[in-house]
């Protein structure tokens, strides 16, 4: 008999989106703004990453490797996005906060600059839009509702992903998985079909790389490996379903 990893995850069903600001360990930064037009230009993505760590939070930029944690809990982070206002004379900058369902739970005040030069505008506005996350005073404390235990038993080999009241159980040794879905384009994400085919899954893009919200479903579809899972909550408990998906 094959063996496989039993996780039980014990997670209450409470809405993410009521947490504090505190009880998120991570910011998320993007590599590129929608108001550049390269890769950190004018080093705004790195001057956003460092204003999140100076206030106190563990930001990274979208293409460095993750923590452990952040890959088995996507909801422990917060997408840290900044938003251009600008006028004619003047550039504005507005930095906001979002969970893993794209739901944004702080905007900062307006940051102003009258500045000419592209860069300096940009580093002006950023840091002042920024003295909103100072007033904050973030300081991580864990949520005692999205605690995490995780506990490894032996059980039989199933021959499918089989999901349990609180508990997923992967299919054998070497993560394969009959679980496999197309991702066909459509507006702002995919819908995933099978190969029946029907449409199973349809996902929506976020700010954060290789996580999708789950349309129709209070769930997120996230890359872990080689693999995607999606969690979401049915009739009060939490599923977790593990795919191959071909893009």
């Amino acid at each position: 008999m094959k063996k496989i990893l039993l996780i039980a995850l014990f997670i209450t069903s409470a809405s993410f989106a009521q947490k504090s600001i505190n009880n998120y360990k991570y910011v998320i930064v993007p590599t590129k703004f929608d108001f550049v037009k390269g890769k950190d230009k004018y080093q705004t993505s790195s001057l956003t990453k460092f204003l999140f760590n100076k206030y106190g939070f563990t930001a990274l930029l979208e293409d460095e490797k993750l923590p452990e944690e952040v890959l088995n809990n996507r909801c422990l982070v917060l997408s840290g996005i900044v938003r251009d206002d600008s006028s004619l004379f003047t550039t504005k900058s507005i930095v906001e906060l979002r969970d893993c369902y794209n739901k944004v739970v702080f905007t900062s005040q307006v940051g102003r600059s009258k500045e000419k030069d592209y860069k300096k505008a940009y580093h002006e506005a950023i840091r002042n839009a920024f003295k909103s996350v100072q007033a904050l005073k973030y300081k991580f404390t864990p949520s005692k509702e999205a605690a995490i235990v995780k506990k490894e038993v032996v059980a039989p080999v199933v021959s499918a992903v089989e999901v349990v009241k609180n508990k997923t159980v992967e299919v054998n040794e070497d993560n394969t998985t009959k679980n496999v879905l197309y991702a066909q384009s459509i507006v702002n994400g995919f819908q995933l079909v099978n190969t029946k085919p029907e449409v199973v899954f349809q996902v929506l893009k976020t700010s954060v790389k290789d996580v999708f919200v789950i349309k129709d479903k209070n769930g997120i579809l996230y890359k872990n490996g080689d693999s995607w899972f999606a969690e979401y909550y049915d009739n009060n408990m939490k599923v977790i379903e593990k795919y191959q998906i071909k893009f």
